[in-house]
């Protein structure tokens, strides 16, 4: 077996790090959570040479050791715990060329815990044009450490990094320099004290709140040679340790760079003008957004036909080769037109996926967090909260895990609580078929069409929701705070293609799968639920319509055979018990049953109605032909008509569908209450506005 080896990539933010961990590891990775907490980890494998294999992790970004988050208490907790299974043999630390100040400060930190550590410069394509010069081999002998210059965007000293991963050993480990001289008698008594432990280490044990190996404290037979300090004493004693590495780093680079301003070109400050300014910001975001959605119908129509027909195709196919049988039916009626409900909407999911991840690759979501602080401040939220609720339109899982970033924790709870507003890719699905059915295609000018308009407006009724919650939370929850909000501006980048390519396959792929398992399970519930019944209606379903159909044609009796056996199925019973609650939206018991399914995860909905569809039925058409042809028992007109689909769609922007979602919240606010509180609130908010808008537009 190959030899594997630990290395951790550590960095600010807007460094590169995913970039450089990309090159490496490539589509070698998997994205999980550190054990015990939800805090995302991403791990790959890169191959050396003579048979060595790199498990590179790609930490959180963080700007020092001095933890003021979850995320950053991640990074120290690795580093300081060697019986962690990722503690590093080697550290990479990536900086940005242009911010090279900044980033060595937590670089002079890592080497002070005696790891082997490397300094990738990245970007280093930008030197020439910013006019910034560095005497790299005087730089390595002042930070005492291999230095590997690099361009991840132009895949340039990734051959060279892999080669100073893999000669490690012959790395110096020693300090770059004595930040403990600011209080030699403190910090000398403390090494007496613990005379086999790292003095850095130790340092970090007493000021941060980190899981460490116990510490057997020797004897000292003088305990007036170490005394304990106070809080506030060991926080000035920590500010003068940062001035002190400064200190430092700016003498260093003071020898080492020269950055000429006349030979620097940019138009970073003219983009700045304009996409942050307290106007125009917000309209070239608002026109970015329409893009977007309009862009997720256009481009997306002909591979979601392509899809929509193969599965009705499949159905067709497997009927035939298949024998008649349970088993069949179960394939043909259950599990296709459950999984095909959900595998249509992959090229529109891409799509969203690939512009987020545009729009983070280019530095401009930076810029969205910033230009909506002052918005956010106002409902009692801080531009942080801006991150988890963008995020939200992926997933509202990794979104609450997000908020773990925001210090303060009553603008935590706040955002936790209001981030399941945000319209989520799960919601994606049912917004597209319903406003398919019920939105005319019609355009306003030559570009932007009613479906596309109202897609959007859906994902501001539901940030429009979580705002307007947020500040009634701001105004009743009873919790003192003070907070400070600080956002970096990242230069602007042309956005990688591979790594927009791997974020889009990841984000894909996890919603698939995570999808993917429930709906089989319910898929094949339902069926089960469809093709039995309690009573002889069910099993003398033929001899019931046939008395009362008797002059129909053979395939309208056949169809009438199958609606009734339906009804009279487990499932059908179930929907029939509560079509009295779902009556009032313009629901009937189908739609009744595909709501109750989808409180598991809102995706199902759709993928429910086409196994309620497909149950007994020969002929095998799209899902949405499906949808289409349903009509009203009652009014003998379709079903899927403007006040029900509207009904349906406020629904879906304000219900609470999604089991995993409060497990999450019920994990992160150590409760149920108020999971509780939110699910109670945000499908008693949903009912009232379904209801209201069919009783309006009927």
């Amino acid at each position: 077996m190959a030899k594997q080896i630990n290395v951790s990539l550590i960095g600010n933010p807007n460094t590169g790090k995913t970039s450089v961990f990309n090159l490496l590891t490539g589509l070698n990775q998997q994205v999980g959570n550190y054990p015990g907490i939800t805090v995302e980890r991403k791990a790959g494998v890169c191959k050396l040479s003579r048979g060595l294999k790199a498990h590179i992790v790609d930490l959180p970004g963080t700007y020092s050791l001095n933890a003021s988050s979850l995320d950053e208490n991640v990074v120290i907790e690795v580093l300081l715990n060697k019986k962690d299974k990722d503690y590093p043999d080697v550290a990479v630390v990536v900086s940005d060329v242009e911010n090279i100040k900044r980033n060595l400060l937590i670089f002079t930190q890592i080497k002070d815990l005696d790891i082997p550590t490397i300094l990738v410069i990245n970007m280093a394509d930008q030197m020439l044009r910013k006019g910034i010069t560095i005497d790299i081999p005087e730089l390595e002998k002042r930070l005492n450490t291999k230095i590997v210059l690099m361009s991840a965007r132009k895949k340039q000293g990734v051959e060279e990094l892999k080669k100073s991963i893999e000669d490690y050993r012959k790395l110096p480990v020693a300090p770059c320099l004595n930040a403990f001289e600011i209080d030699p008698e403190y910090f000398g008594g403390l090494q007496r004290a613990f005379p086999k432990e790292s003095l850095y280490k130790l340092w970090l044990v007493i000021t941060q709140d980190v899981n460490f190996a116990n510490i057997n404290r020797n004897t000292i037979a003088d305990a007036s040679q170490f005394q304990t300090k106070k809080n506030s004493e060991l926080k000035r004693l920590q500010q003068k340790e940062t001035i002190k590495r400064y200190q430092f780093i700016n003498q260093t680079l003071k020898a080492t760079q020269t950055i000429d301003i006349k030979n620097a070109k940019g138009v970073r400050a003219a983009l700045d003008r304009v996409l942050i300014h307290k106007v125009w910001g917000f309209v070239v975001f608002l026109a970015i957004l329409l893009f977007i959605f309009q862009a997720i119908y256009d481009w997306s129509s002909y591979p979601m036909d392509l899809i929509d027909g193969a599965f009705a195709w499949m159905s067709d196919f497997f009927r035939e080769i298949l024998p008649e049988g349970m088993l069949t039916n179960l394939l043909v009626e259950g599990i296709l037109p459950g999984i095909g409900g959900i595998v249509i909407f992959i090229p529109q999911i891409a799509f969203l996926f690939l512009f987020i991840s545009i729009l983070e690759e280019s530095g401009y979501m930076s810029r969205v967090v910033f230009i909506m602080d002052r918005l956010m401040r106002r409902f009692g939220l801080s531009g942080k909260s801006i991150v988890p609720l963008i995020s939200g339109t992926a997933c509202a899982i990794p979104a609450v895990m997000a908020t773990r970033n925001i210090e303060n924790w009553k603008q935590r709870l706040i955002t936790i609580l209001v981030v399941p507003f945000t319209t989520c890719s799960a919601r994606l699905p049912v917004y597209l078929i319903i406003i398919s059915l019920v939105i005319p295609t019609h355009r306003v000018g030559w570009f932007f069409g009613y479906q596309s308009l109202t897609l959007m407006f859906l994902y501001f009724i539901g940030f429009g929701a979580a705002l307007v919650s947020a500040w009634l939370l701001n105004k009743f929850l009873k919790i003192e705070s003070k907070s400070f909000f600080v956002v970096e501006m990242p230069n602007y980048k042309i956005p990688l293609f591979k790594n927009v390519a791997i974020n889009v396959f990841e984000k894909t792929k996890a919603f698939i799968a995570g999808a993917g398992k429930i709906i089989l399970a319910i898929s094949i519930i339902l069926w089960v639920l469809g093709s039995f019944g309690p009573t002889e209606k069910f099993s003398k379903a033929k001899e019931y319509v046939t008395t009362q159909y008797q002059e129909n044609s053979a395939e309208d009796l056949e169809t009438q055979i199958a609606s009734y056996k339906l009804e009279h199925s487990y499932m059908g019973y179930m929907g029939k018990a509560i079509e009295p609650v779902v009556r009032p939206l313009g629901y009937d018991w189908k739609i009744g049953i595909a709501i109750i399914s989808s409180f598991a995860a809102r995706e199902v909905f759709v993928s429910t109605l086409a196994t309620i569809y497909s149950v007994g039925s020969e002929e095998e058409e799209t899902i949405k032909n499906r949808m289409a042809s349903e009509i009203n028992p009652v009014t003998k007109k379709p079903l899927f008509n403007l006040a029900t689909g509207i009904s349906l769609l406020l629904f879906y922007a304000f219900a609470m569908q999604c089991a995993s979602t409060i497990a999450i919240v019920k994990k992160e606010t150590n409760g149920w209450m108020w999971p509780s509180i939110q699910f109670i609130f945000m499908s008693g908010l949903a009912y009232i506005a379904a209801l209201a808008a069919y009783q309006f537009l009927k």
